[in-house]
């Protein structure tokens, strides 16, 4: 079949990782696939089109959101009204120019939502799929009323548009069967073992040594700096209870965003800035060899809609590298690490008792090393390629 993606996001944005890898699969197994993307700096995007293990990636316009470094930048109400114009009449144009048999949206936004209304629907005169990663409405930061309203409208009325959806949590799936939409098909993120091994021992030392953590043990976050859908204030709180125990740990927060500095503030405050370290945005292909320093990695979460409706990256991909993780216990989580035998459950929200799995971890030897193992035995149901698999079924079970 000839698939096109609709993404309201770049691919190196870990929803756009999701399905760049699960279209891998698809060109594997004989399909031709391509992405129409928005991309996070589009004025500065010299490579608009360009082809990656068999996958086209076209870029057709600008995220709702500027995201260059470690700071995003956003747009004022009058420049991301024209901002999302361009960007649908872009997408629109994708789609004009990518005849296919499948349209599947990824994510139910308003910008690749409304093209696939005008594109798809009117001018092809073809249904779409919706694959839903995430609750919208709460993962993102709306601060007004009318953007809630505009995120809920088009994540409930996509869904019931599609001919099928794909999900990545239970959470979604259940969700999805009390709005009697079918079918439903369930594909959690997963990681691509191939490509995600561990580094060298001498490549590690001197990152290790570039960074000054000789002789310090590493807690690792991963992810986004913003506290609206990742609590790191959580963390680091967490964080402040174990530094006091064990004074050769250090904490590692591999990633930029909007709360970055407010984040520097609030480790001054703790009286932690010999112990947090910030590694600002780094590219997705640096991040194997930042993970691969630390013992254990941290998904901080409270039990609230955006975790239970989220099946992190962060997960997968530190298991792969046998790094156990450590975090609450929300939604499909526990499931993910094997009901604690490839990863730390604790109660969500609980800065002491995510201050006590940590410090077990790195206290208890056999503990840990039993972690390491599950870790890397459990991680392999989570392969991009089996995923790929798994998502044709909803091609398979429904009619156009």
């Amino acid at each position: 079949m000839r698939i096109t993606f609709l993404l309201p996001m770049g691919i190196e944005r870990p929803s756009g990782r999701r399905y760049l890898n699960i279209a891998r699969g698809l060109v594997h197994t004989g399909h031709t696939v391509r992405i129409l993307a928005l991309h996070p700096d589009f004025a500065n995007c010299v490579v608009r089109r360009s082809k990656q293990d068999g996958v086209e990636i076209w870029y057709v316009g600008q995220m709702h959101a500027r995201k260059s470094g470690s700071l995003p930048g956003r747009f004022g109400p009058l420049a991301l009204l024209w901002v999302l114009l361009r960007s649908t009449s872009g997408m629109i144009w994708g789609i004009l120019c990518s005849p296919a048999d499948v349209y599947h949206l990824g994510k139910p936004q308003p910008v690749n939502g409304l093209a696939a209304l005008i594109g798809v629907m009117f001018l092809r005169r073809q249904r779409f799929y919706v694959d839903c990663d995430d609750d919208e409405v709460h993962s993102n930061r709306l601060n007004s009323g009318w953007q809630r309203a505009i995120f809920g409208f088009w994540q409930w009325l996509l869904p019931r548009l599609a001919v099928g959806v794909t999900v990545n949590t239970q959470f979604l799936a259940e969700r999805m069967r009390r709005r009697r939409i079918d079918p439903v098909v369930y594909v959690p993120n997963g990681v691509n073992l191939a490509q995600f091994e561990r580094p060298s021992a001498r490549h590690l030392e001197l990152l290790r040594q570039a960074l000054g953590l000789e002789g310090r043990r590493v807690v690792a976050y991963v992810g986004t700096l913003a506290l609206q859908n990742h609590p790191v204030d959580l963390l680091l709180d967490a964080f402040a209870l174990v530094a006091q125990q064990l004074p050769d740990v250090v904490l590692l927060l591999i990633g930029g965003g909007e709360d970055l500095l407010l984040l520097r503030q609030r480790v001054c405050i703790q009286g932690l800035q010999d112990r947090v370290y910030f590694t600002g945005h780094i590219d997705h292909e640096s991040v194997r060899s930042y993970l691969a320093l630390a013992e254990v990695s941290v998904d901080p979460v409270y039990d609230n809609v955006a975790a239970r409706a989220r099946s992190p990256l962060k997960l997968f991909e530190s298991m792969a590298l046998g790094v156990p993780v450590v975090t609450g216990d929300v939604g499909d989580r526990a499931a993910l690490l094997d009901y604690g035998r490839a990863g730390v459950l604790v109660s969500a929200g609980d800065a002491g008792a995510l201050g006590g799995g940590l410090s077990k971890s790195l206290t208890d030897t056999n503990f840990y090393r039993s972690l390491v193992y599950a870790s890397e035995q459990h991680v392999r149901c989570y392969n991009w390629s089996t995923l790929a698999a798994q998502w044709q079924n909803v091609y398979l079970n429904s009619v156009q």
